[in-house]
Order: C-alpha cells, then sequence, then structure tokens
C-alpha cells in the first residue's frame, strides 16, 4: 500500500533516530575502554569516536546493508506497517536497555523487530531463514571471536614486550590505544549504521522510489553514518561504566588488545555481509583480556546478567514489533 510523501519522510526520521539511539546506546562499545583506561577524558572520547563512525562508509561496502534489506524477511511483504512495527520494536527495547544500563545488542533489536512484525503480516513464511540463521549464528561466534583474538593478542604483546618496563608498555600503548579505538569504531559505523541504511532503503523499495537491483543511494548514506555519528556523540555513560570497569578493570595495554579483537571481527563480519553484535563483540574482548590474567578478573555475574540481555533482546523485540504493527493494523 503506498502511503504519502509525509509518512515515508516520517518513516524515515523514525529510522535515523534509531540510528541515532545506536550510536547513543553503543558508543559505550567504542570508548569504554579508552575512558577506563583515562587515555582521553570522555568528551574527547566521543568526538574521536564519532569521527571514525562517520567516515567509516569510505572503507567498507555495503553488504550488511543488503542483508539487512533483503535477507531477514521477504522484501515482498515490506510495507510502511511493518517497518513502523520493527523500528518501534528495536527503539523501544533499546530504551528500556539504555535506561537500565545494560549493553544489550541494538542490532539484534532492529533483527528481531524485522522478524515480530513481518511475522504478524504474513506468518512464519515471511521469515528468510538463511539470513536468520546466519545473524543468530553470529551471536555466538562474535563475542567467541572477539575473545580468542583478545586472548591471543594478550599473549603476542606479553612475549614481543617481555624484556620492557610497565612503565614503558604503559606509555607505548596509550598512544596505541588511540589507534584500536579509531579502528574499533570504524568497524561500529561499518556494520551498525548499514542496518538502518538497508531498513530505509528497502522501504523505499516497498514505495517505488527507488526500482532496479537493490542498491543504496548516497544520501542514505551520508544521513545514517550522521545519526549514529551525532548519537556516539552524546554517549551513553551508564553502559560506559558497565562495559569499562564493571566487567574487569583495564590497562591501556589491555584495552588496546580489546579494541583490536573487536575491530578485527568487525571487520571480517562487515566484508562478509553479517550483521553482527558491535556490543556482543566488545563484550566478549573485554572478557577476553581480562581471564588472559586470571579467571577470577572477570566479574562472571555482570558478564552473565549481559549474556541474559542477550538472550531475550531477539524475542522481545519482536514482541513489541508484532504488537505495534497490530496496532497500526487496527488504527488504520
Amino acid at each position: 500500500m503506498a502511503i504519502s510523501f509525509t509518512v515515508l519522510v516520517l518513516l524515515i526520521g523514525v529510522a535515523l533516530l534509531f540510528d541515532f539511539l545506536n550510536g547513543l546506546h553503543d558508543a559505550a562499545n567504542s570508548i569504554a575502554t579508552i575512558v577506563s583506561t583515562r587515555v582521553l577524558a570522555p568528551h574527547y572520547a566521543v568526538v574521536w569516536a564519532a569521527f571514525f563512525n562517520f567516515i567509516a562508509f569510505l572503507f567498507f561496502g555495503l553488504h550488511v546493508a543488503q542483508t539487512v534489506g533483503t535477507g531477514i524477511i521477504d522484501a515482498g511483504i515490506i510495507d510502511a506497517q511493518v517497518i513502523f512495527g520493527a523500528l518501534m520494536g528495536a527503539i523501544v527495547w533499546n530504551l528500556v536497555t539504555w535506561g537500565l544500563g545494560i549493553p544489550s545488542s541494538s542490532s539484534h533489536a532492529l533483527i528481531g523487530g524485522l522478524i515480530g512484525a513481518g511475522t504478524a503480516k504474513a506468518g512464519s513464511a515471511a521469515v528468510v531463514l538463511a539470513g536468520v540463521a546466519k545473524t543468530a549464528g553470529a551471536i555466538v561466534m562474535s563475542p567467541m571471536m572477539g575473545l580468542f583474538l583478545a586472548m591471543l593478542i594478550v599473549l603476542a604483546i606479553a612475549w614481543i614486550f617481555a624484556r620492557f618496563t610497565p612503565s614503558a608498555v604503559d606509555g607505548i600503548f596509550r598512544k596505541l590505544q588511540l589507534v584500536s579505538a579509531a579502528m574499533y569504531s570504524l568497524g561500529h559505523g561499518g556494520n551498525d549504521a548499514q542496518k538502518t541504511m538497508g531498513i530505509i532503503t528497502v522501504l523505499l523499495y516497498s514505495q517505488g522510489v527507488l526500482t532496479g537491483e537493490f542498491h543504496v543511494p548516497l544520501w542514505v548514506v551520508l544521513a545514517c553514518q550522521a545519526a549514529m555519528a551525532l548519537g556516539t556523540m552524546l554517549g551513553g555513560w551508564r553502559i560506559v561504566h558497565t562495559m569499562g570497569s564493571k566487567i574487569t578493570r583495564l590497562t591501556p595495554v589491555q584495552g588496546f588488545c580489546a579494541e583490536t579483537a573487536g575491530a578485527i571481527t568487525l571487520f571480517g563480519a562487515t566484508a562478509l555481509g553479517v550483521p553482527v553484535s558491535t556490543t556482543h563483540t566488545i563484550t566478549g574482548a573485554i572478557v577476553g583480556v581480562g581471564a588472559s590474567r586470571r579467571l577470577s578478573a572477570v566479574r562472571w555475574n555482570i558478564a552473565g546478567r549481559i549474556v541474559v540481555a542477550w538472550v531475550v533482546t531477539l524475542p522481545a523485540s519482536a514482541l513489541i514489533a508484532a504488537m505495534v504493527y497490530w496496532m497500526t493494523q487496527l488504527l488504520g
């Protein structure tokens, strides 16, 4: 069903609001380690992260946008009500977890929202099983990869810098952590902003604004990167505290290891078109650097509560999205 131009603009605005909230919610992923190690003050850290969030489109293809736009639910059943339901499911869940200071996944909230709204309209046949399976696999693989790579990098650095004094190592990695934070912010902007690009683009196709082979217009790319960067600028301080200090205490070298491991994981996932969770990835990496010292260095009760939030995110956002879709049908 075609919608008016005004409604289309409002829906794009809601999508960009989700992208802004994604940046706000996930700012902690980019800056938690660099703030907790006191390499950068918070207000400088968010500017650093926001800049690299914005320019990420210069470094990556748009494979993740295509996966979200066409690989989660059947593009043929997408209409304005489905998009609105999906976005509201993700936004409401993001606001709940942000208010509670829980680093849940904005990405999986959006995926859950798409599944919930799409299923509410067309039943389970609307779900593209291959795309959902790929995303579900990433729920497990991305934190495990972050954890494994972080431990590997910690071991490599311990061997390379074995003859250096602790103060010398600290000084070196205070500088290198600026690079690792920039790399992680690139990975965050490259993977997460593309999810909103996919939503807006498939909406434009559903309304006949775009035709032909799936492609993302440049103005959509720039708008999504800017919205995410602006959200990152405002930061998510409650989640920064959880990520940066509650899971484990970090030094600059450990912050470098966590960010580098997270960045490598995100770069690989974005190249493959897999919409992974940046939250899952950096949490796994932080746990990895903590566990590399000793298992007791990790506050496993905090990590356990975060894992519970991960498990609940998909069904919770799907349920909210389905309810919003049904409400739009009743009101329409």
